[in-house]
C-alpha cells in the first residue's frame, strides 16, 4: 500500500488510490484500466523517452511502435513509494519514488510527479514527468 498524510483529506487518498490501480493495471497487462487514469491531452515526460509525448495520441503511437518491436517491459513489481499529495479543488499533484523490478533485476527508481484533474468519472492524469534515479541513495530526497 502507498502511504500518504491521510490527514490531508479522502481527495488525497483517492489520488494516491488512482495511481496505485494504474500501476496495478501495467503489471497485469490491462491497458485498458491503466489509461482510464491518463487524460487524453496527457503530457508525458519520462528519461527513457523519445522526447516528451504531448497527447495521448502520442503515446499510444509510441507504445505501438514499442509493442510491435517486443519491447514492452516485463516486470516483477512497480509501486509508488514516499507519495505526497497535495489536492486543491478539482487539482492535484502527486510526488513519489516509483520502485520497478525486472525479473532477475535490481530495483529501479525513478522521481514522478503526476498533476491530475477531477472530473465526473474521477481523477485523470494531464501531465506525467518522471526522472530516472542514477544514485538511489538521492531517490527519496
Amino acid at each position: 500500500m502507498t502511504a500518504f498524510d491521510l490527514t490531508r483529506g479522502t481527495a488525497a487518498a483517492d489520488v494516491a488510490a488512482a495511481i496505485d490501480d494504474m500501476y496495478d493495471a501495467f503489471l497485469a497487462g490491462d491497458r485498458t484500466r491503466f489509461d482510464q487514469h491518463l487524460h487524453p491531452e496527457v503530457t508525458t515526460w519520462e528519461t527513457h523517452l523519445p522526447g516528451p509525448l504531448r497527447t495521448r495520441a502520442e503515446l499510444d503511437a509510441y507504445r505501438a511502435r514499442r509493442d510491435a518491436a517486443g519491447a514492452r517491459p516485463s516486470l516483477d513489481s512497480l509501486s509508488a513509494r514516499e507519495m505526497r499529495v497535495d489536492v486543491w479543488g478539482d487539482t492535484a499533484v502527486a510526488r513519489y519514488v516509483l520502485v520497478a523490478v525486472a525479473p532477475g533485476g535490481e530495483p529501479e527508481h525513478t522521481r514522478v510527479t503526476d498533476v491530475l484533474r477531477r472530473s465526473a468519472t474521477g481523477w485523470a492524469i494531464v501531465h506525467h514527468h518522471a526522472e530516472l534515479v542514477r544514485d538511489v541513495r538521492t531517490a527519496g530526497e
